[in-house]
């Protein structure tokens, strides 16, 4: 019976196994990761608002798997022998016939006093602590920024960082505490947010300027300190840091023995393959892939790649041409809690449209995409 092996249960992962059972397949599929859950990281914004709870986020995938027929093995993986399709893992070697590596990236630690910076993307117990300080707070100075990978520029998160700020704006507002704080917006690009288009970064700036955030922009990051972020420009006092660093490839990508960017990704083609190995595929935010410069890390990225890795692996399987190509598409709601923008870009649109119905799309998104995984 032929092998599929997963490595992640994010958001590349589930979709492949969903994709792979509507289309037919019948053989062994094997999910790898440390617990069966999927954790939804785009909700995390409203964790400061007391929007959405740990529970609300993660989510137990057993029965999904159990439903889907998939084999759950409880391991991190730990590097490959392609010549031999195997993956190692913590918990043992598993020889596949095919093997989707969808494991997500890692954040950027390397800059020093990383530690006083809370990277509100990494997952819940980062969000919570950066909300519980907050909340803490009597007044203070707030900064918020985002980098990139200086060695492969697309690998960035910015989206988020701006709704975490327009978020916290607007909740200290409503608790009436908006003229106890100062809020500066950070980063070393002069233009943060130009993967969203020039209007965009326009419609950003200007937001900020109309709510009194102040920016420190186009200089290069130096370190964190307890109560400041130093950079060649100058210094952002802070008592609450909110940063997300630039992205580089899994821990265990240097012990794979594929082809790797100069970031620290897995390389990947147009199909999702990986360069000169057999029978693997890449999905998601543990792959550098072709495409234009403003090409998105997201999470719809991730369905995308892992879709098209799909149907080339089926086709392949049936001896048919493996060509798929998945489309580039940036596709967000940019959400301040009561309100939101809606931005999309493909290489030939690109517009933005705000209002306060897609502060509820969002959260209607939400709800859709976490019914396919839930508990029946």
């Amino acid at each position: 019976m032929t092998h599929v092996v997963i490595v992640g249960s994010g958001f590349a992962g589930c979709t492949a196994i969903r994709k792979l059972r509507k289309a037919g397949f019948a053989g062994q599929i094997t999910l790898v990761s440390p617990r069966p859950e999927f954790f939804y990281f785009p909700s995390l914004i409203w964790v400061p608002c007391g929007c959405r709870t740990e529970q609300d986020l993660r989510i137990d995938l057993t029965a999904f798997l159990e439903r889907q027929r998939v084999a759950h093995h409880a391991a991190r993986a730990t590097g490959l022998r392609p010549a031999d399709n195997v993956l190692l893992t913590d918990r043992g070697e598993i020889v596949y016939d095919w093997l989707l590596v969808a494991s997500g990236g890692r954040y950027l630690r390397k800059l020093p006093g990383i530690e006083h910076a809370h990277i509100v993307c990494e997952g819940w117990e980062t969000v919570k602590r950066f909300s519980d300080r907050l909340h803490g707070l009597e007044s203070g100075h707030l900064a918020f920024g985002f980098a990139s990978n200086p060695k492969e520029p697309a690998a960035m998160r910015g989206g988020p960082i701006f709704e975490f700020l327009f978020g916290v704006d607007t909740l200290l507002r409503k608790q009436g505490r908006r003229d106890h704080f100062q809020i500066t917006f950070f980063s070393p690009a002069p233009k943060p947010g130009a993967r969203l288009g020039e209007k965009a970064v326009q419609r950003l700036l200007g937001r900020m300027n109309k709510l009194g955030i102040e920016t420190h922009l186009g200089h290069r990051l130096k370190r964190f300190e307890p109560d400041r972020v130093v950079t060649e420009g100058g210094e952002v006092p802070a008592d609450l840091i909110a940063f997300i660093p630039g992205m580089t490839g899994p821990d265990f990508a240097a012990e794979s023995g594929l082809p790797l960017s100069e970031g620290g990704f897995f390389q990947a083609d147009e199909t999702c393959r990986s360069p000169g190995a057999k029978n693997v595929y890449i999905a998601g935010d543990a792959g550098s892939f072709p495409g234009p410069e403003w090409r998105p890390k997201q999470a719809h990225m991730a369905d995308l790649q892992a879709e098209t890795a799909v149907r080339n692996m089926l086709a392949a399987m049936q001896g048919r041409p493996a060509e798929h190509r998945f489309k580039t598409e940036l596709i967000c709601i940019i959400d301040s809690v009561d309100s939101g923008v809606l931005v999309y870009r493909d290489p030939r649109r690109n517009f933005q449209l705000p209002g306060k119905p897609f502060h509820w799309a969002k959260v209607f998104y939400e709800k859709a995409y976490l019914r396919q995984y839930a508990n029946p």
